[in-house]
């Protein structure tokens, strides 16, 4: 390939990337979704509120769970900004650009130039993270925070610099004043792991190895203060049901190990297959490849393993296999190896030759895309969603007339068509998602939806109580202080008037008390982060559907 040749290919290549972080975008002002979600955006607008940066509280209460540097980095965005929608997700999705930013720097110093785009662009479309840019969480900080400190420790060992090392070791802090201290997993992975391998035993043991494990010990006080004042100082708090529970114990111990151990106070039940199957889709439209491509690594870097670079594949792996031996497991918690994982798969491809190989991946990927391409239409036939628009239909009608034409036009490079085609198919699906489906499904997030009616028709501002549902939605999005009771209708309440909004059998239950209430509104209910197929078919919605009431109770 001439260097015209490949200056143009590289122009569609940055193009692409503008795009696919248009699409990432574009899930920013969607409402934030529960529980999850609007519970970190509660804790953090309380902090906000309280101009109480040490403590975290949760409906009132002290809260042990999280780490604190994303609600730190998300009051900032709402001292700034407002407590809006955008204001939340806004600073986590910058932080997946700058993740996406250091895979590129690190897949540049690995490979070259071309490796480095592509794994940017397979990063960018992988499905979890474009979901996790629109349902906001930790994952978007960690995966970000946890490629800048490896891209740092690899440039500080590879250069002997140190203020590479002290950059990744800030990383590496907040990573863990992010998630706690597995996620030094993948970090240690990938720097220990290709020392050991590579028997670079002296850069192994060398000083910056000792000063790297104190600094970011360091950078971790701020957390282990927080936890000290709100928790360790204050034995007679009641948390998890107990009396004297240590923040620093949990930050280091039950929090991570009592999870993976299921000796914790929050347990669950391990698959040691989950993150296979949970990979199989969170990295689409790029997963078989992903597949292939640790395959093929594994059995070339074998035969050659002084010449090979295992930064990537000892991250991820050794993350892997950790997360799958763990007796807690959740979909977004393999986010943080997909820097790896991009990097692995777009290596993979820039050294795809063999005729033969190129036409079994297009296989494939042709395939995926026309199962991808069939389940937005079957999804959209049957959920037939209200935001569903004639503009949002022609976006959706040039990509697929794109995919169908546009790659062989613009490379004749075996490779980049594939890819191009797995680019505007990862673009069809996400902004259906996100323009058309995620909002018309928001509308069944009832408390959302009560907020946004309350906030505009209560003008004598009447007290708002709320009963029966995790409250965390309504609290973030209501523009006043919300009372919660319980749904026997005990617990301080407010004087009458006020607003009461529960679901319609606590409301009839209240009613038959002898309350006196006046009704405002009825809204459709469902728990909307647990979808199932009759709910899915608008025409048998309405029996999975339950109903909340707003009244006036008098």
């Amino acid at each position: 390939m001439n260097d015209q040749t490949t200056a143009t290919n590289f122009k569609w290549l940055y193009i692409f990337i503008v795009v696919a972080v248009f699409v990432n975008f574009s899930g920013l002002f969607i409402t934030i979704i529960g529980p999850d979600g609007t519970l970190y955006a509660t804790i953090a607008k309380t902090m906000v509120l309280k101009h109480d940066y040490i403590n975290l509280y949760a409906q009132g209460a002290d809260w042990l769970d999280k780490p604190h540097f994303p609600f730190w980095v998300t009051a900032l965005s709402f001292n700034l900004f407002g407590f809006t929608t955008w204001a939340y997700k806004l600073p986590g999705i910058l932080f997946m650009m700058m993740g996406v930013w250091y895979t590129y720097l690190l897949a540049k110093n690995l490979y070259n130039k071309e490796v480095a785009l592509w794994s940017s662009l397979i990063l960018l479309t992988a499905q979890h993270i474009v979901i996790s840019n629109y349902d906001v969480r930790a994952e978007p900080y960690l995966t970000g925070l946890v490629i800048a400190s490896v891209y740092h420790f690899y440039k500080a060992y590879n250069q002997n610099n140190f203020w590479h090392l002290l950059a990744g070791c800030v990383f590496a802090a907040c990573s863990v004043m992010t998630k706690g201290m597995f996620a030094l997993i993948p970090i240690g992975g990938a720097i220990a792991g290709h020392l050991i391998i590579a028997k670079q035993w002296k850069q192994l043991f060398h000083w910056r190895s000792l000063v790297a494990i104190v600094l970011t010990i360091l950078f971790t006080l701020p957390e282990l203060y927080c936890l000290y004042e709100q928790f360790d100082l204050h034995p007679e708090k009641i948390v998890f049901g107990h009396t004297g529970v240590s923040g620093i114990r949990f930050f280091y111990w039950d929090s991570q190990f009592g999870r993976f151990f299921n000796t914790g106070p929050i347990k669950g039940s391990g698959d040691p297959t989950f993150f296979i199957h949970t990979t199989l889709w969170a990295f689409l439209p790029w997963s078989l490849l992903l597949f292939a491509a640790v395959f093929q690594f594994i059995q070339k870097a074998i035969k050659n393993v002084q010449n090979q670079e295992w930064y990537c594949i000892c991250g991820s792996l050794l993350t892997f296999l950790v997360f799958s031996a763990s007796k807690f497991q959740l979909p977004h918690y393999i986010n943080i190896v997909f820097p790896f994982f991009a990097i692995i798969t777009a290596q993979y491809l820039y050294r795809l030759k063999a005729e033969k190989s190129i036409r079994v991946v297009r296989i494939t990927q042709l395939i995926v895309a026309v199962l991808l391409f069939v389940l937005v239409v079957v999804l959209n036939y049957f959920f037939k969603p209200e935001a569903f628009n004639i503009f949002l239909a022609a976006i959706l009608v040039a990509l697929f007339i794109g995919w169908i034409i546009l790659p062989g036009k613009l490379t004749n490079k075996a490779f980049w068509r594939i890819g191009y085609q797995t680019l505007l198919l990862s673009f069809f699906v996400n902004l259906y998602l996100n323009l058309a489906f995620y909002p018309s499904l928001l509308h069944y997030q009832a408390l959302t939806q009560a907020a946004f009616y309350i906030n505009q028709n209560n003008p004598d501002k009447l007290p708002v109580v709320q009963s029966g549902d995790v409250p965390f939605a309504m609290e973030f999005y209501l523009d006043q202080p919300l009372t919660n009771i319980n749904t026997d209708g005990t617990g301080p309440k407010p004087a009458k008037p006020y607003l009461l909004f529960a679901q319609t059998d606590i409301i009839n239950g209240l009613k038959a008390k002898g309350w006196q209430m006046q009704h405002v509104k009825t809204f459709e209910r469902y728990w909307v982060s647990r979808l199932k197929p009759a709910f899915l078919n608008k025409n048998t919605r309405e029996k999975e559907l339950t109903y909340s009431e707003l009244v006036i109770v008098e």
